[in-house]
Protein backbone atom coordinates (compact mmCIF):
# COMPACT_ATOMS: atom_id res chain seq x y z
CA UNK A 1 0.00 0.00 0.00
CA UNK A 2 1.33 3.64 -1.06
CA UNK A 3 -0.56 5.47 1.49
CA UNK A 4 0.67 6.98 4.82
CA UNK A 5 -1.72 8.45 6.77
CA UNK A 6 -0.80 12.17 8.92
CA UNK A 7 -0.77 13.08 12.19
CA UNK A 8 -3.62 11.13 14.40
CA UNK A 9 -5.08 9.58 11.22
CA UNK A 10 -5.03 5.85 10.99
CA UNK A 11 -5.72 3.27 7.62
CA UNK A 12 -8.60 0.50 8.15
CA UNK A 13 -8.93 -2.33 6.28
CA UNK A 14 -12.83 -3.14 7.42
CA UNK A 15 -13.88 -7.06 8.19
CA UNK A 16 -16.85 -8.16 6.14
CA UNK A 17 -20.52 -7.62 6.91
CA UNK A 18 -21.85 -10.63 8.34
CA UNK A 19 -23.56 -12.95 5.56
CA UNK A 20 -26.40 -14.60 7.96
CA UNK A 21 -28.15 -13.60 10.88
CA UNK A 22 -27.97 -15.23 14.16
CA UNK A 23 -31.01 -17.04 13.17
CA UNK A 24 -29.60 -18.48 9.92
CA UNK A 25 -31.32 -16.11 7.52
CA UNK A 26 -28.99 -15.16 4.38
CA UNK A 27 -29.03 -11.19 3.83
CA UNK A 28 -28.70 -9.14 0.87
CA UNK A 29 -26.22 -7.08 -0.25
CA UNK A 30 -28.55 -4.46 0.20
CA UNK A 31 -29.70 -5.58 3.71
CA UNK A 32 -26.21 -5.65 5.19
CA UNK A 33 -24.91 -3.23 7.69
CA UNK A 34 -21.36 -1.55 7.37
CA UNK A 35 -19.10 -3.33 9.10
CA UNK A 36 -17.55 -1.28 12.32
CA UNK A 37 -15.00 -3.73 13.04
CA UNK A 38 -11.36 -3.43 11.43
CA UNK A 39 -7.77 -4.20 11.38
CA UNK A 40 -5.25 -1.39 11.51
CA UNK A 41 -3.22 -1.74 9.05
CA UNK A 42 -1.03 2.03 9.03
CA UNK A 43 -1.13 4.62 11.72
CA UNK A 44 0.53 8.32 11.39
CA UNK A 45 2.80 10.13 13.49
CA UNK A 46 0.47 10.75 16.40
CA UNK A 47 -1.56 14.40 17.72
CA UNK A 48 0.69 17.62 17.71
CA UNK A 49 -0.27 19.02 21.32
CA UNK A 50 -0.71 22.93 21.92
CA UNK A 51 2.76 22.41 23.95
CA UNK A 52 4.20 20.91 20.67
CA UNK A 53 4.51 17.55 21.79
CA UNK A 54 3.63 14.21 19.65
CA UNK A 55 0.90 12.66 21.19
CA UNK A 56 1.65 8.59 20.14
CA UNK A 57 -1.16 7.08 18.72
CA UNK A 58 -2.43 4.04 21.56
CA UNK A 59 -3.17 1.33 18.70
CA UNK A 60 -0.90 -0.28 16.86
CA UNK A 61 -0.77 -1.92 12.94
CA UNK A 62 -2.51 -5.21 13.34
CA UNK A 63 -4.64 -4.43 16.05
CA UNK A 64 -8.11 -5.39 15.58
CA UNK A 65 -10.68 -2.19 16.23
CA UNK A 66 -14.12 -1.06 16.88
CA UNK A 67 -15.22 2.67 15.18
CA UNK A 68 -17.75 4.73 15.21
CA UNK A 69 -20.75 3.95 12.69
CA UNK A 70 -20.43 6.40 10.01
CA UNK A 71 -16.58 7.70 10.52
CA UNK A 72 -13.96 8.04 7.80
CA UNK A 73 -13.37 8.26 4.76
CA UNK A 74 -13.69 5.28 2.23
CA UNK A 75 -10.44 4.89 -0.35
CA UNK A 76 -9.45 2.68 -3.19
CA UNK A 77 -5.73 1.69 -3.27
CA UNK A 78 -3.99 1.13 -6.89
CA UNK A 79 -4.30 -2.88 -6.02
CA UNK A 80 -8.39 -2.59 -5.80
CA UNK A 81 -8.33 -2.99 -2.15
CA UNK A 82 -10.74 -0.85 -0.20
CA UNK A 83 -9.74 1.03 3.46
CA UNK A 84 -10.76 3.24 5.73
CA UNK A 85 -9.17 6.13 6.84
CA UNK A 86 -10.71 7.64 10.17
CA UNK A 87 -9.17 9.80 13.38
CA UNK A 88 -7.73 8.13 16.75
CA UNK A 89 -10.88 9.91 18.01
CA UNK A 90 -13.17 7.61 16.09
CA UNK A 91 -11.35 3.92 17.71
CA UNK A 92 -13.92 3.12 20.54
CA UNK A 93 -12.37 0.01 21.20
CA UNK A 94 -9.11 -2.57 20.70
CA UNK A 95 -10.50 -6.44 20.25
CA UNK A 96 -8.42 -8.94 22.28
Amino acid sequence: MDIKPLADRIIVKQLEAEEKTKGGIVLPDTAKEKPQEGKVVAIGKGKVLESGQVQPIEVKVGDRILYAKYSGTEITAKNGEEYLIIKEDDVLAVVK
